[in-house]
């Protein structure tokens, strides 16, 4: 193993995007997770940048005549998606000797913990090691007792560790507390809380996270392959709580979990609260094939919207963050505690080794979206605007050094040396069948108001109203429900119908469904936050036979209990065309 360390890092500077591994294989079936049994496996060390790239101060800043360089390459022409009104301001990573104590956010009380990590003078920046075998996340229903010896192990000397070492386990906590929580400022801004949820950051902060906990768990082992077991609640199989965590005596045990929801429940991933396990898991099912492809028009859909320095809230999450990651949280979260720990709030999530279980599935949905999704479903999948690509956060490595990293180096698993165990994905051919819901809206069509005429509206009770189409035919047409206000310090969710008029709010698992959503309580300045979501209507006009009705009846159903959602407005608008070509799985 000696001579493994001593290999020299990859040569990729700041501004580099290009992968070092090759292209990635392509599924035989669409409806298959599969890898080739016959493809080497690839080992990756550790390293870190000793060049240039070194900062000596305590927050250094990025030149960004660098940062705009090199981003050509792997991200072709043919394949580029910018937001508008691109400022070359990507936010910066955080000012450590800055943080401040953080906040609850179910209540808005500053906490009583310190979340903020230890101070170093030397800041580095990362470069990926190179990858000399790739490490196979697998699945945690299906491990060996072996594996879960070596998890509990790694857990057990991470908690072992001095309250000061940025690898502790509860340090490694913090990391959430301190990003998700209000600790941080975005520098130069004015006191500007940081945040990486409900915006296109959410996906590469959780991907780095994780990336940087392996990397640390199997340095205490003394095991550079150990990969990180993933949660596999998209598959019937996997819709419980992994048995592994079911454990009180092993060191991945948390005690402050729903007692309700232990092994056999069935993981609820729309809160319905039905409690017949064959419908939750349909509606299962039904989400995940709507939140990673019939929901989206573009890549801000799935990802979230873009979020850039001095942007003073969140601008808003996607598909996925708000429905599934979200659902999962609040399901595993303890209602016996005061604010839902430990899952249940961002501050306290990372306390569960569930947590990084969980967010290893939700990165899992990433790269299935990114890569093996039908690309005439999800045409546009890359961000290449460079406030997204050039966005920085700071993490201790598994040598406890403090590195800088780059959203633009998180974009493929496979060049950061690591993928995931091959499972059936049920959900991706879990198209709802065709409902035609002329006959059974009558009543709604007649008594229902305009929506021009409701909103704004609080959204405490369900809601139908009347919305024009823009074109009769079979027009790419978005839903856009607008001006959404929040609480932040609820959890809140809803549901989106279409000419749905079916008292049964429990079933999800029909056309009618065309997406949700739904946050975590989070920080911000004013404890309120005001966005928008796009839920795609192409499919659902011709599952139900809606291509050429001028009027649509759009139901909103809560999820939450009372108040916190105020709605600006809902409208359909045509969508533009697809400027870019599809991508292709390579790396």
């Amino acid at each position: 193993m000696a001579s493994l360390m001593s290999l020299p890092c990859a040569n990729l500077s700041p501004t580099t995007t290009k992968s070092s591994a090759g292209p990635r294989p392509l599924f035989p079936k669409q409806s298959r997770f599969i890898y080739s049994t016959n493809s080497a496996h690839r080992l990756q060390v550790s390293c870190a940048s000793n060049g240039p790239e070194t900062t000596e101060t305590s927050q250094g800043k990025v030149d960004r005549r660098n940062m705009l360089l090199g981003i050509g390459g792997l991200y072709g022409a043919a394949s580029l998606i910018s937001a508008p009104g691109a400022s070359a301001n990507p936010v910066q990573a955080p000012e450590l000797d800055k943080c401040s104590t953080a906040t609850n956010l179910n209540t808005g009380e500053k906490l009583d913990i310190n979340c903020c990590p230890p101070l170093v003078q030397k800041i580095t920046d990362y470069r990926i090691p190179p990858v000399i075998r790739t490490k196979i996340r697998p699945s945690a229903h299906r491990v060996s007792q072996e594996y879960i010896f070596k998890y509990n192990t790694a857990i057990d000397r991470m908690k072992r560790l001095p309250a000061d070492d940025p690898r502790n386990f509860t340090q490694q906590a913090n990391i959430h507390c301190a990003y998700c929580n209000g600790a941080y400022d975005q520098p130069g801004q004015g006191g500007l809380d940081l945040q990486v949820h409900n915006s296109w950051l959410f996906f590469p902060f959780h991907r780095w996270y994780l990336f940087f906990y392996e990397r640390i768990l199997g340095k205490l082992i003394n095991d550079p392959s150990f990969a990180l077991p993933f949660w596999n609640w998209d598959n019937p199989k996997g819709m419980t709580i992994p048995p592994m965590f079911d454990d009180p005596k092993a060191a991945i045990y948390d005690e402050k979990r729903n007692q309700a929801n232990r092994p056999p429940a069935v993981v609820d991933l729309g809160l319905t609260g039905s409690t017949d396990p064959l419908q939750v898991v349909s509606n299962n099912l039904t989400i995940m094939y709507t939140e990673m492809i019939r929901g989206n028009s573009t890549a801000t859909d799935f990802m979230g919207q873009p979020y850039i320095e001095g942007t003073p809230v969140n601008p808003g999450p996607g598909a996925s963050e708000r429905g599934s990651h979200t659902s999962v949280h609040a399901w595993v979260g303890d209602p016996r505690q005061p604010s839902g720990e430990d899952l249940g709030n961002f501050y306290s999530a990372g306390r569960d080794p569930l947590f990084y279980c969980h967010h290893g599935n939700v990165d899992r949905m990433w790269t299935l979206w990114q890569y093996y999704l039908p690309n005439n479903k999800v045409p546009e999948k890359k961000i290449t605007d460079p406030d997204f690509l050039n966005a920085s956060f700071l993490f201790y490595d598994e040598n406890a050094q403090l590195v800088r990293v780059y959203v633009r180096d998180s974009l493929s698993n496979l060049a950061m040396g690591y993928d995931y165990d091959r499972v059936d994905l049920p959900w991706i051919d879990y198209r709802p069948p065709p409902q035609t819901a002329q006959a059974r809206v009558t009543r709604s069509f007649t008594s229902a108001e305009k929506a021009e005429t409701v909103f704004p509206i609080t959204l405490d009770r369900i809601i139908r109203v009347m919305v024009p189409k823009t074109t009769k035919g079979k027009a790419d047409e978005v839903l856009v429900i607008e001006n959404i206000t929040v609480d932040t310090t609820k959890f809140l969710k809803f549901d989106v119908f279409l000419n749905d008029e079916d008292d049964d709010v429990g079933a999800l698992d029909k056309a009618a469904y065309i997406g949700t959503y739904a946050q975590i309580p989070h920080k911000t300045p004013n404890k309120t936050a005001t966005t928008s979501i796009r839920l795609k209507l192409t499919d659902a006009f011709e599952d139900m036979d809606l291509a050429d009705d001028e009027d649509v009846l759009i139901t909103l159903v809560p999820r939450h209990q009372g108040p916190g959602v105020t709605i600006g407005g809902i409208k359909i608008v045509e969508n533009p065309a697809p400027a870019t070509a599809a991508s292709s799985p390579s790396s």
